[in-house]
């Protein structure tokens, strides 16, 4: 979690002296703001809030002031006032690299991530860790992988020993296929609950299966909004003979992405797996929807209408997917049914029940393997 960036540190037994001189004189503006400022450094931001006010009620909010109410908000997580008070310090002429990261912070919090990237620039981002995390995070999640992994890999050279910058680059570096950097960088970031994302993911890819449950069972007991975990924990369940408990799992994962599409492929061959044929196209469909360009719907499909008898159907999707990908290992396995079935349902099945266990020609992946690799956006 990025961290608020305020100056000075904890000030036991301060807050309560203050308090004490307040009684006698209610007036002061300045052991009003100093009181404010030691219960933030106590993380009692109602105590911050209403001192505020009381302050507010005999004078404006100096620039000071105004900037305690933003953290005191931020750290009520009432991201709305939080952005009001940065951002009226910024448009003020207040440009230091904390107002910049608060005003930054409280607007990715409140999903205005175009905003939040253009405060935050790079010089903010050399100047404290948890903007350079933020940075990073922002730019992953707009799709500019290239220049996410420039700047990564620039931080983490700033920043070697940061947790949270580290586990972003771990997640970052995933995506941008580079497994030693995603390793490395999970390794120093210890227990976060993205960097134990990232090492179960890399056990998937390895086919560690055993020790990728652990690993994202561990990340979801520290975090259950964690999407990519709980599409690994589905993805390791079906690879360690608990299919039945993995679709909720993956439900879960793409239901949180929304539009990520391995995610409701993968969640689709799991109720196939459990036999429910119905909930499995739904989540094909789903894809569908989303991005009809993606050749592994298509191949899904192809093989459901396989098994429903629906010969010419699948053998238009099956050419549609290898239109959009040659490789596409669902259609790859509908010609296959196909070939082998003769339009048979019976022997279609127990074709598929042997090719998700038999490495698929050219390749030491099963179809299994494949589609786990994939749910978890991995090559």
């Amino acid at each position: 979690m990025n961290e608020i960036a305020r100056a000075g540190g904890p000030a036991s037994g301060r807050l309560a002296r203050l308090l004490g001189y307040l009684e006698s004189d209610p007036g002061n503006l300045t052991l009003l703001s100093d009181a404010a400022e030691a219960a933030l450094d106590e993380r009692k931001p109602d105590i911050a809030v209403d001192l505020l006010g009381r302050y507010a009620a005999i004078a404006p909010l100096a620039p000071r002031e105004t900037n305690l109410s933003g953290i005191a908000a931020l750290q009520a997580r009432q991201f709305d006032k939080a952005a009001e008070a940065f951002g009226a310090l910024f448009e003020a002429g207040t440009d230091d690299s904390a107002i910049r990261f608060n005003l930054a912070w409280a607007r990715a919090n409140l999903k205005d991530f175009a905003a939040a990237l253009e405060i935050l620039d790079d010089e903010t981002a050399r100047h404290l860790p948890q903007a350079a995390e933020l940075r990073v995070q922002l730019m992953h999640q707009f799709g500019d992988f290239d220049g996410a992994g420039d700047a990564a890999r620039a931080y983490v050279e700033l920043y070697p020993d940061h947790r949270g910058l580290m586990a972003a680059v771990s997640v970052l570096a995933l995506d941008i296929n580079d497994e030693a950097l995603a390793a490395r960088s999970a390794a120093i970031a210890g227990d976060h609950p993205d960097a134990l994302t990232t090492l179960g993911t890399l056990a998937l890819g390895d086919d560690h299966a055993t020790d990728a449950l652990d690993l994202f069972g561990r990340a979801l007991s520290a975090n259950r909004n964690a999407p990519r975990a709980w599409i690994g924990l589905g993805l390791a369940k079906m690879m360690t003979g608990q299919a039945d408990s993995a679709p909720a799992d993956l439900d879960k994962g793409a239901e949180m992405f929304g539009d990520h599409l391995g995610s409701w492929i993968a969640a689709g061959w799991a109720y196939f797996v459990n036999n429910d044929i119905a909930s499995a196209r739904a989540r094909f469909e789903t894809a569908l929807g989303i991005d009809d360009t993606f050749a592994e719907t298509h191949g899904s499909l192809a093989v459901l209408d396989i098994l429903g008898g629906n010969l010419d159907e699948a053998r238009r999707k099956s050419d549609v997917a290898l239109r959009l990908d040659r490789h596409c290992y669902s259609a790859a396995l509908a010609k296959s049914l196909l070939a082998s079935s003769g339009g048979d349902q019976q022997t279609a099945r127990r074709i598929f029940e042997i090719a998700a266990n038999t490495p698929i020609a050219g390749s030491n992946r099963t179809i299994g393997q494949a589609l786990a690799k994939m749910g978890m956006g991995l090559n």
